[in-house]
């Protein structure tokens, strides 16, 4: 199973993964996206394609 994982640092807080993920995985915390429900994500990699800064991995838990 793979998970997002959010690279803080060149994370901009634009809230584009927030706003493409289907099962709401993100939520903004002190201007970063943040992975708060990691079990609800499908891996369908729309995160990873919607980062304008490549932050955003799917990787295995």
């Amino acid at each position: 199973m793979k998970i997002p994982v959010i690279d803080k640092e060149k994370c901009v807080g634009c809230s584009a993964c927030v706003a493409s993920c289907p099962k709401k995985v993100f939520e903004i915390k002190d201007g970063k996206s943040n992975v708060v429900r990691p079990n609800d994500c499908i891996q369908c990699g729309t995160c990873e394609k919607v980062c304008p800064v490549g932050a955003i991995k799917l990787e295995e838990k």
